[in-house]
């Protein structure tokens, strides 16, 4: 028994020096424990939250730190990319034929949702497709495992370690089985691609069948991207922005800050709709934000309130503008 223990000991810290070295120069661990050392400490915080000896037993067996997680985090495609080659990825045709025979599909329950929450059923469906392809892409890595290598890590430890407990807390609640909790590898789950905190504040249980499935259940999922939008200032009563034309001369101190000011106020300053029309009559707040082309010409959209709330989804200009761009093409009117 003595030397069964002294061999995991032995092996749990050849893991955790070879995840060291995988971090090197890039970062170095957040802690010189060996990583079965940490986990106990981790898995005595979770107690203290009532998460269950069981469900810790069966969260934590054979996890392991993954170097690849690490590699992902350090090297993140969508920060390299430009403008255009971004949205020609996720904004492709293929995704926006698809987009509507989805919306058109489920187009009862889409309806049955929006009316509870007040959130434009295109904007659901866009999120949708943008974060998983409609349920196609949700990632592979073990949630719990991907969770605790980022908290074990000296980059972001302290939030992802949160996350963490988040995680067992939603195993503990019975809503998937541990084995099923697969994800991102930044622990980003389900067909909405919530993190643990997310899913917390938002997951629905919109079925009624004593499970918030964001995994499998389209209702729950539905429901829950309408249930975070919703919760998180969204309005119903406009859209999320349009691209604009800037004259000669702009000043370019007003792109990009946070100053709003009413549409009246930018077509004052020569601000106009791409084919040189007239800004819409309602005088909703905006501010402009720009985004560059591979060919290095600059593009801009006026971004209304709904637009800081896709933000709070995910804090990428490009991303927003995406969901937004896929909604429009949903949009019948």
């Amino acid at each position: 028994m003595l030397r069964t223990v002294a061999t995991k000991r032995i092996v749990s810290t050849l893991r955790a020096l070879a995840f060291v070295a995988v971090l090197a120069p890039a970062a170095v661990a957040a802690s010189t424990q060996p990583f079965d050392q940490w986990l106990a400490g981790v898995r005595t915080e979770a107690k203290g939250r009532g998460v269950s000896d069981r469900t810790l037993d069966a969260a934590f067996a054979g996890v392991a730190p993954i170097p690849r997680v690490i590699e992902l985090d350090r090297n993140q495609p969508e920060f390299r990319l430009k403008f255009d080659e971004y949205m020609d990825r996720v904004v492709t045709q293929t995704r926006i034929d698809r987009a509507r025979r989805l919306l058109a599909e489920h187009g009862q329950l889409l309806d049955e949702v929006e009316a509870k929450y007040r959130v434009q059923k295109r904007f659901i469906v866009a999120l949708w497709g943008i974060e998983s392809d409609f349920g196609r892409i949700t990632g592979g890595f073990p949630v719990i495992a991907s969770l605790a290598t980022l908290a074990y890590d000296g980059r972001r430890s302290t939030f992802f370690r949160k996350e963490l407990m988040l995680a067992l807390e939603i195993l503990e609640q019975g809503h998937i089985a541990p084995a099923d909790m697969k994800g991102s590898w930044a622990g980003a789950m389900g067909q909405n691609q919530f993190m643990p905190s997310s899913f917390h504040r938002f997951a629905v249980d919109h079925n009624g069948d004593g499970h918030k499935d964001i995994w499998n259940s389209l209702p729950d999922v539905f429901a829950s991207i309408a249930r975070y939008l919703s919760g998180s200032g969204w309005r119903d009563d406009m859209t999320w922005g349009r691209e604009v034309t800037l004259p000669d001369g702009f000043d370019r101190k007003l792109i990009g800050s946070d100053a709003r000011k009413p549409l009246s106020d930018w077509e004052a300053l020569g601000v106009r709709r791409v084919d040189g029309g007239p800004l819409p009559g309602r005088d909703l707040q905006a501010k402009i934000v720009e985004v560059t082309e591979r060919s290095g010409r600059a593009r801009h959209f006026a971004a209304y309130e709904d637009f800081e709330v896709i933000l709070k989804w995910n804090r990428s200009t490009y991303f927003a503008v995406a969901v937004g761009t896929l909604a429009d093409a949903l949009d019948a009117r």
